[in-house]
């Protein structure tokens, strides 16, 4: 055979791979369009065939990671394979949504999110970096997350009516405590300013710890934050819980009202976390990890474990996830900009 046939016979090889490989591409893209299962990888392979990275944009320890930690581990059972989650903290979550934006689009990066990372801090800061409905897929909703409304030990209030008859009658006179600017605990408390008419004087921290340690040293007087900060607190006997932030009562606090039937028609705040991988992975990976995920938080077990923590099992679809996720950003992007807050970068 002359050189040149030889080239024209392989040419035509290398071209009948390329489009045999293009023909299997398409022809799983298009299962994947019409709910058939697809497994992972063109050659097979099942996912997931290694360990499972998920991003927690926050601090170890703290109330996030405890409950990210908490589902993913049984999650990680669920699916066969090692989960180890990395914290990378900063920008109130802003820097470890980034990192996850920028991850392979194979299923094998997760990202923890939440009101603040998906909704709060894109009316918040200047630049985050990312976008959430543009950079990321939602698998399924975690849990919503009750908070409480908390006082100093020494102030002589032991119902919600008594403190927003305090408030009223003292406009400015009292402060109130938050993890930072534009953080829930922040923008939950100018909501309830706003709805109940009162005034209060917001002092921020660096953080839900410092702000707590002050309000049991009595340096502020008032705060409200998520259950899994204050919980531990108000069960001990050191911070008096007035009342939740819920429309319903919570099972394990029986005995502390809503703000809604204390004086305030209506107000129902809650934090909420979910996970997310980035956009272009799988419909096929999503699926499975949906799946699993929704057979945890359908455990009676993990239900109760939550629930002492504040929290109640909140699973969705993706599509259902995308829908919240956009009424969220409009919601708390109305209370941002009412307070006033801004974060420079």
């Amino acid at each position: 055979m002359k050189d040149n046939e030889r080239r024209s016979c392989t040419q035509g090889l290398e071209l009948g791979a390329r489009s045999r490989r293009t023909f299997v591409r398409n022809l799983a893209f298009a299962l994947m369009g019409t709910g058939a299962v697809v497994q992972a990888g063109w050659a097979g392979e099942s996912y997931p065939s290694k360990p499972i990275k998920l991003i927690v944009p926050f601090p170890s320890g703290g109330g996030g990671d405890t409950l990210a930690r908490l589902v993913m581990t049984k999650v990680a059972k669920e699916l066969g394979q090692t989960i180890v989650v990395e914290n990378i903290a900063g920008a109130g979550g802003n820097v470890g949504s980034q990192a996850a934006a920028r991850a392979p689009s194979d299923g094998y990066t997760l990202l923890y999110g939440t009101n603040g990372t998906f909704a709060i801090n894109h009316a918040l800061y200047k630049r985050t970096g990312f976008d959430p409905l543009r950079d990321f897929q939602p698998v399924s909703g975690l849990s919503k997350i009750a908070a409480l409304v908390t006082v100093r030990p020494e102030m002589n209030v032991s119902t919600f009516q008594e403190l927003l008859a305090r408030l009223k009658s003292n406009p400015g006179k009292y402060t109130y405590a938050s993890a930072g600017n534009g953080t829930t605990s922040h923008l939950a408390t100018e909501l309830l300013k706003s709805s109940a008419g009162v005034s209060m004087v917001h002092v921020p921290y660096r953080g839900g710890a410092p702000a707590i340690s002050d309000l049991l040293g009595g340096q502020v007087d008032v705060m409200i934050d998520v259950m899994p900060n204050t919980g531990p607190q108000v069960q001990s006997g050191r911070l008096r819980a007035l009342a939740v932030t819920t429309a319903q009562r919570l099972p394990n606090m029986p005995n502390v009202p809503t703000i809604a039937e204390s004086g305030v028609p209506g107000f129902d705040v809650s934090a909420w976390d979910g996970i997310f991988v980035p956009t272009g992975t799988p419909a096929a990976v999503v699926a499975k990890i949906q799946s699993a995920i929704r057979k945890v938080l359908d455990d009676e077990e993990t239900r109760q474990q939550l629930q002492e923590r504040g929290a109640v099992t909140s699973p969705t679809t993706p599509e259902e996830m995308s829908r919240f996720v956009k009424t969220e950003m409009d919601r708390w992007g109305a209370v941002v900009k009412r307070s006033g807050a801004t974060v420079e970068s």
